[in-house]
C-alpha cells in the first residue's frame, strides 16, 4: 500500500477535503469529519509501522480536533483554506464521528500520553451531549466510539443510546423489511455495527439479535453475484422499492468491513468474515464495474463508482475509508 496521497492531501493545518483528480484542492478547505477519521487512520498506521511520519499525523489531526471543539463541547465542521471556520456548530454526524475518533485514540495503547490527556479533555466536554442526539447515525458513531472505553459512565451512555436505536428498529421493521428507518440511505452498516459494539460493551443480548437481523437484511440488499454493491446515493432505497444502482460510495465498503468483522468477532460465524473480505475487495475491482478504485501511483482512492465509470477525484473520505479498511482487513486475514 502506497501512502503518498495521504501526505499530499495533508498540510500543516490538517487533511484537505477534496482533490481535483490527484491534485489536492484547497478551494474546498477542510472538514472535522475527515480529520476525525484521519486520526483513526494515522493511529492504525503508527500502531503497525511505528514510523515517526505517522505519529506526526496523529499530532496534526488531534490538533485539528482541538481547534474544532466549540465552547459548548460540540464541534465545528467546515473550515475554509484560510483557517476560518464557516459555522459555529457542525452536524450531529460530525459530532458522532468525533466521539468515535476521540474514544479510539484515548483507548489506544499506541497513543502518546500527552495526546491522550488532551483528547480525553475534549471527550469529557462532548459526552454530555450524546443524550440529546436525534440522528440515528450520530448515535451509532457515538456508541462505536464510547464502547472502546472501560468506565461505567461510558457504558451507561452506550446502553441507553443503543436502547434508543433498538426502539427505532422495532418501530420500523415490517415483514421482510428489517431496518431502522423506511429508507436505506448512507453509512448504513454503522447501525448494526454499533449495536454489536454495544453488545460487547454491555452484554445485552437484544443488541446482538437486532444487529444480526438488520445486518443480514442489509446483506440481502447489498451482496449480489459474489461482490458488494452498496445502495447508490442517487435515490437510495425506499421500503417496497428497488435500491438505486449508483453512485456507489467508498465509505460504504469500509464500514461494511468493520461491521462484518465486528459481527464475526461477536458470533464466530464465518459468513461475516467472508462478507468483510468481499466488502474490501470492492475497492480492488470486485465490484459492479470490475474496476479498481485504487490509484497505484499514489495510493489514493477514487471517489465513487458511477453509472458511466469511476469518479477520478480522490478526496479525503475515500482515501481514509480505503486505508482504514485495508489496515483492518489485513490484520485478520
Amino acid at each position: 500500500m502506497r501512502v503518498d496521497h495521504i501526505f499530499r492531501l495533508t498540510d500543516d493545518t490538517g487533511m484537505m477535503q477534496h482533490s481535483k483528480y490527484g491534485i489536492p484542492d484547497p478551494r474546498y478547505g477542510y472538514t472535522t469529519d475527515d480529520n476525525a477519521r484521519a486520526l483513526i487512520m494515522a493511529l492504525m498506521l503508527y500502531e503497525r509501522y511505528r514510523e515517526k511520519k505517522y505519529l506526526d499525523l496523529v499530532y496534526r489531526y488531534s490538533s485539528f480536533l482541538l481547534n474544532a471543539q466549540n465552547e459548548k463541547g460540540k464541534f465545528k465542521n467546515f473550515m475554509a483554506y484560510d483557517r476560518k471556520w464557516l459555522e459555529e456548530e457542525g452536524s450531529e454526524d460530525c459530532f458522532g464521528r468525533c466521539l468515535w475518533a476521540l474514544s479510539f485514540a484515548v483507548s489506544n495503547e499506541s497513543t502518546p500520553m500527552g495526546i491522550k490527556h488532551g483528547l480525553l479533555h475534549l471527550l469529557k466536554e462532548a459526552m454530555p451531549h450524546v443524550a440529546s442526539l436525534t440522528w440515528l447515525r450520530a448515535k451509532a458513531y457515538s456508541i462505536i466510539g464510547l464502547a472502546h472505553l472501560e468506565n461505567e459512565d461510558a457504558k451507561k451512555i452506550v446502553f441507553e443510546t443503543a436502547q434508543s436505536l433498538c426502539q427505532k428498529y422495532e418501530e420500523n421493521r415490517d415483514g421482510e423489511w428489517k431496518w431502522f428507518e423506511d429508507n436505506v440511505t448512507y453509512c448504513n452498516n454503522i447501525l448494526p455495527w454499533s449495536l454489536i459494539a454495544a453488545y460487547k460493551a454491555t452484554g445485552e443480548k437484544k443488541f446482538l439479535d437486532t444487529a444480526e437481523e438488520s445486518l443480514d437484511f442489509l446483506g440481502r440488499v447489498t451482496f449480489e453475484d459474489g461482490y458488494f454493491k452498496p445502495v447508490g446515493c442517487d435515490g437510495w432505497l425506499s421500503k417496497g422499492g428497488k435500491p438505486a444502482e449508483f453512485d456507489e460510495q467508498t465509505v460504504e465498503a469500509c464500514e461494511g468491513v468493520f461491521a462484518h468483522l465486528e459481527a464475526y468477532e461477536a458470533t464466530g460465524k464465518k459468513k461475516y468474515l467472508q462478507r468483510a473480505k468481499i466488502c474490501h475487495a470492492w475497492y480492488e475491482g470486485a465490484n459492479s464495474k470490475g474496476i479498481s478504485l485504487i490509484d497505484c501511483e499514489t495510493g489514493g482512492c477514487y471517489d465513487a463508482l458511477t453509472r458511466k465509470c469511476v469518479n477520478l477525484n480522490m478526496g479525503a473520505e475515500s482515501l481514509v475509508s480505503y486505508v482504514i479498511s485495508y489496515m483492518k482487513i489485513s490484520s485478520v486475514v
